[in-house]
């Protein structure tokens, strides 16, 4: 008989790149709850974060946004994931009304680990990540040597190809 109890209680951790989005509200206390909230969740660890960044607004008039970064430890599907991150946008009032328009949080998984996934619910990398300034700045400042899948390119790499000047530091 083999022995597979050493398999069972060994689950692998994956890191996952995670961007954090904010412009109703206070949004600097959610993003910095959200980030609290996430790494309580069992199977999931935060790693590290970015530092926070003001963003013009993409799609309808709105508010600046307050944009950021994590990288997280998981021990769960990018699908599982995706749930949970869905979650933790309710649990902050996101309410989905208008496409990119304002909200209270947003939390977009952007990669897990090299994975190349597209279904109809959910495309990794994020389909748009490397278009956008607000998301390549922060992930570069704490993993600028992540090598996107698609384009082979590193983070810094993408992030350095990009306009930025609708970003700013906070």
């Amino acid at each position: 008989m083999i022995d597979n109890s050493e398999e069972l209680t060994t689950t692998k951790q994956t890191m996952s790149a995670i961007g954090l989005g904010s412009n109703l509200g206070d949004s600097l206390p959610i993003l910095q709850a959200a980030i609290k909230n996430l790494d309580q969740i069992s199977g999931i660890t935060v790693k590290s974060q970015s530092s926070w960044y003001r963003t013009a607004p993409v799609g309808p008039p709105q508010p600046d946004y307050l944009n950021g970064c994590a990288i997280l430890a998981v021990e769960l599907s990018p699908q599982e994931l995706l749930e949970t991150l869905l979650g933790v946008e309710q649990e902050f009032g996101r309410v989905r009304l208008e496409h990119w328009g304002p909200r209270t949080l947003d939390l977009d998984l952007l990669l897990f680990d090299d994975l190349v996934l597209d279904t109809p619910k959910l495309k990794i990398p994020h389909p748009l990540m490397n278009q956008r300034a607000f998301v390549l700045l922060p992930l570069a400042e704490i993993a600028p040597n992540w090598i996107e899948p698609v384009s082979q390119l590193t983070i810094s790499e993408l992030a350095q190809s990009i306009d930025s000047s609708e970003v700013s530091l906070c």
